[in-house]
């Protein structure tokens, strides 16, 4: 199993729509105070405008080995950094595109999370359900996973607090922000 969580592997299983999700769309997300690599506290049914939210599992350490040893195998596991990287590189276009706010959600601490934010220069924060406050209310998707519970990959789109569109299973993981943007386009279109 390769340790660089910058690759993904060629035989990457395809998560399956498990119908875990299904009940987000057209929802209002709870009121849930998630702490910021920022520093801020973000509730992202308080935002106005548009938001992009991806979930995802957890980011990797380069040069430190898998999570667990099966990692590559788990369906929808793999691919934590490069689904950042995808939003990092797009983020212009997705604001652009009238997104107000990006974010992404692990329930990683924000302290191992900020330095996944620095080292993969990302211009936008990473918001910390380490609690699973959020996972619980809003029922997010999770499987279990080293002794862990965490987030399924998904990616909502929030319209003043309301999940307007959402994509689960995200795959593949390094194309998520391009799955958004093409989204976008052709609602501006409809």
């Amino acid at each position: 199993m390769s340790a660089n969580p910058n690759t993904l592997p060629d035989n990457l299983p395809v998560p399956e729509d498990d119908g875990a999700a299904a009940h987000l769309r057209g929802s209002r997300l709870p009121d849930v105070a998630l702490r910021a690599t920022d520093g801020s506290t973000i509730s992202l049914a308080k935002l106005k405008g548009r938001t992009v939210a991806y979930a995802y599992p957890r980011t990797g350490e380069p040069g430190k080995p898998t999570f667990t040893p099966d990692w590559d195998t788990i369906p929808g596991a793999r691919g934590c950094t490069p689904q950042s990287c995808d939003f990092r590189d797009h983020f212009d276009e997705l604001k652009g595109l009238g997104v107000d706010h990006v974010y992404g959600l692990s329930t990683q601490t924000s302290t191992y999370q900020e330095e996944a934010v620095a080292r993969l220069h990302l211009p936008f924060a990473i918001l910390s359900d380490a609690h699973r406050a959020l996972t619980m209310a809003a029922r997010l998707p999770t499987f279990e996973a080293g002794g862990e519970t965490l987030l399924k990959r998904l990616t909502l789109v929030i319209d003043d607090g309301v999940v307007t569109h959402l994509f689960y299973p995200v795959f593949p993981p390094d194309q998520s922000a391009r799955q958004v943007i093409a989204w976008l386009e052709e609602s501006r279109q409809a």
